[in-house]
């Protein structure tokens, strides 16, 4: 009788297995939406990028030996530092509007790095190697950066998934000393009351999001280099230097994690989050609610300020800047 049950357990279990391989199979199988061009999703005409006077990429030597670039934008004062990241689907150029203002103004040296997969000199375009790489890289990057900034108030900061990545930063281990973080419009998460119910910029594949998390609970990071979502970026914005599609290493790699609520709690005094009212990729009214109950950020929200207008609109600058200058 004993055998009996052993063995219709056994078969049992063997069939879960199975049905499980299946599932994960047919998730993993199912192709992630390509990046359209002639969406409107986002208003780019806000971004006015230029590239005249963006400067140069430099390197630093990440800890698997990529060399990841960054552009510096010096300032006369050493008072600040400010490492400024940039979202989803770019690089560090489109930050150049509030990278230039804050260091003209002698506010801070701003340093924006292309984060890894992204910019026009990238090795793996998209891919990251593990789950946190990019956090890795960014402890390279401060230590580099500390070299020449000894004595600084050095600062993190981001816009859209570079705040997300930057609030991660926050809740990861790390030894790196920072006085303090600014997020401008930043990425929460997909359950986070700030995210938006129809978003038209992003297109997640969450089969396989939900296939390769299952993998992964269970030890398995095989077919963590498929991509996992793309990005609706339109034709007069691309260059060749885009990146419109990301795996599910980097993808993770550069937003908060599930638990995002103690991510935000290991924010520090010392952060400030701006976002604009006009905001098409997030719910800006709830960003107050929530981190005065998860954090002790100063929140401020600015009146018809779209997605990208809060890096180049003058009255975002004043609010970064005096915010900067009178922290310390």
């Amino acid at each position: 009788m004993n055998r009996k049950i052993w063995m219709i357990s056994g078969i049992t279990t063997l069939s879960i297995f199975f049905i499980f391989v299946l599932l994960l199979g047919i998730a993993l199988l199912i192709p992630t939406e390509q990046a359209q061009e002639d969406l409107e999703s986002l208003a780019f005409e806000d971004l006015r990028l230029k590239t005249d006077g963006v400067p140069d990429l430099q390197f630093y030597d990440s800890a698997d030996g990529e060399e990841l670039g960054y552009r510096h934008y010096p300032a006369s004062s050493e008072e600040n530092v400010l490492i400024l990241l940039h979202g989803s689907g770019y690089h560090s150029a489109y930050l150049s509007p509030m990278a230039t203002h804050l260091a003209n103004q002698d506010i801070a040296h701003v340093y924006t790095p292309d984060l890894r997969g992204h910019g026009a000199e990238t090795e793996s375009r998209g891919s990251a190697d593990y789950i946190g790489q990019v956090e890795d890289d960014l402890k390279h990057l401060i230590t580099h950066i500390r070299q020449d900034h000894e004595e600084a108030s050095l600062f993190l900061g981001g816009h859209s998934s570079g705040g997300g990545t930057a609030i991660r930063f926050a809740g990861g281990e790390h030894e790196q000393e920072l006085s303090g973080y600014v997020l401008i419009a930043p990425y929460i998460h997909h359950d986070a009351p700030t995210n938006q119910a129809e978003d038209t910029w992003s297109n997640p594949n969450i089969p396989r999001i939900i296939g390769l998390e299952i993998s992964n609970t269970l030890g398995i990071s095989l077919f963590n280099n498929l991509d996992v979502i793309s990005f609706n970026m339109p034709a007069s914005m691309r260059d060749g230097t885009e990146t419109l599609t990301y795996d599910y290493d980097l993808q993770l790699s550069m937003h908060p994690r599930d638990d995002y609520e103690q991510d935000l709690q290991a924010l520090p005094e010392n952060t400030l989050l701006l976002v604009g009212s006009a905001d098409e990729s997030f719910q800006a009214g709830e960003y107050r609610p929530l981190f005065e109950k998860h954090s002790q950020a100063d929140v401020i929200k600015k009146e018809e300020m779209t997605h990208f207008s809060t890096l180049t609109d003058p009255r975002a600058q004043a609010v970064i800047a005096d915010w900067l200058e009178n922290i310390n």
